[in-house]
């Protein structure tokens, strides 16, 4: 069948597809499995292995090259179910497709050495500009360099990160003015930094930083850093899924990490008000009609926000599916979906944090965790408040800059 008629409509159930199904499955395994991810601060070895055979690493990739080419929307509900179970699990699920969505910019040589036969392809790294030198040679270049933020670096297969070629020790300064390249280094190429992702939530990402040093990058692994921090790419491959605009990708991909997080939160605090009567009190903490709003409260708001990104999402499917061009103007507007999105996950959970009392703050408890976690995705750069002025920009008819195009 051909891939663009076969993408042409949004499945009408997405919590029926089978690739969601299977994340909401192992949800239970995610669970018992989470102290161990931030201990050790990865997903081990056999969780890889499960993450693989279920189908979640080839997600985004084109059924031609082994992948299950899928659209958005199931996307990001499997993200969100496998974040709502383990934090860490959703965040290097997300990263690591928005990285293969990146790397099927490559040329085709490129893009076949990444994704041969029978491939578990994992990407790590990260698709920000900087932290890498490099100057040519036949073939390609020599590159030396550091970057931060290598998420899912113990289980990656291949490395992402940006550079500059430097002539007479200047950036060379590419015909559209911009001076990065983007790179693909082979996992055994690159040293990882101990102790170099010290941090409050999200440990079981890995999010070490990485080096490489005077190695060789052909040059079917390189293609131009295009976007702040991302403009598609991919769009050579068939199928509505390859020709919408970056927006309906990223920040909605971070987004869904950050809602996954949220739903877990509010069921922690659901499953903590039927079990605990407060010191001092005589009834249950879920008798408590401050409680009670609270649930309420932070249910209607996450939804809110996931509705809108939803919509939003969907709106600029259809209008390709219809052969149209999307408008600024929606994208600006599912730019922002995302972002509110995670702003009402962030106040939802803010909500039943406040309401769990002394439990909250028990580092072991879920409440804590999904705390933690929350606020760690919160302050990425892709759900981050600069997206509002951005898009009011946008409405008020004015430039809203590099960043939204």
């Amino acid at each position: 069948m051909d891939a663009v008629v076969e993408d042409a409509s949004l499945p009408a159930e997405i919590d029926a597809q089978p690739l969601v199904r299977a994340a909401a499955a192992l949800q239970p395994e995610l669970r018992e499995r989470q102290a161990e991810i931030e201990r050790e601060q990865r997903l081990s070895p056999d969780l890889v292995r499960k993450l693989h055979a279920a189908g979640f690493s080839r997600m985004v990739i084109p059924r031609s090259l082994g992948g299950h080419q899928v659209d958005p929307l199931t996307y990001l509900r499997v993200v969100e179910l496998l974040a709502e179970g383990a934090g860490s699990v959703g965040w290097n699920v997300c990263n690591n497709s928005i990285g293969q969505l990146v790397t099927l910019g490559l040329p085709d040589e490129g893009v076949h050495e990444l994704y041969p036969a029978g491939h578990s392809t994992v990407i790590a790294g990260t698709a920000v500009q900087g932290g890498g030198e490099a100057v040519p040679v036949p073939g390609g270049y020599r590159v030396t360099g550091r970057w931060s933020f290598g998420t899912g670096c113990q289980e990656a297969t291949w490395m992402l990160g940006s550079f500059q070629v430097l002539e007479d020790g200047q950036p060379r300064r590419r015909t559209d003015g911009g001076t990065f390249w983007r790179a693909l280094f082979r996992r055994d190429e690159v040293q990882v930094v101990p102790g170099s992702w010290d941090v409050s939530g999200l440990r079981g990402t890995g999010s070490f930083d990485w080096t490489v040093k005077d190695v060789f990058l052909p040059e079917c692994r390189t293609m131009i850093h295009a976007g702040m921090p991302l403009d598609n790419q991919w769009s050579r491959w068939p199928g509505l899924t390859y020709a919408l605009p970056s927006v309906c990708w990223v920040g909605p991909h971070h987004s869904s990490v950050i809602t996954g997080i949220a739903r877990a939160g509010i069921d922690a605090l659901i499953a903590l008000a039927a079990e605990k009567t407060p010191r001092g009190r005589t009834g249950l903490l879920c008798e408590n009609p401050q409680v009670q709003e609270a649930v309420g409260r932070a249910d209607a708001i996450l939804n809110a926000g996931r509705a809108y990104r939803t919509a939003m999402i969907t709106e600029l499917w259809n209008t390709m599916a219809a052969g149209k061009e999307t408008t600024l103007e929606q994208r600006a507007r599912c730019r922002l979906a995302s972002t509110y999105a995670g702003d009402c996950a962030r106040e939802a959970m803010d909500l039943v944090y406040r309401l769990g009392g002394s439990t909250s703050f028990k580092r072991e408890s879920r409440l804590a965790e999904c705390w933690r976690n929350l606020h760690v995705v919160g302050q990425t750069v892709t759900v981050s408040p600069e997206w509002y002025p951005i898009g009011g920009r946008v409405y008020l008819g004015m430039d809203p800059g590099p960043r939204l195009r």
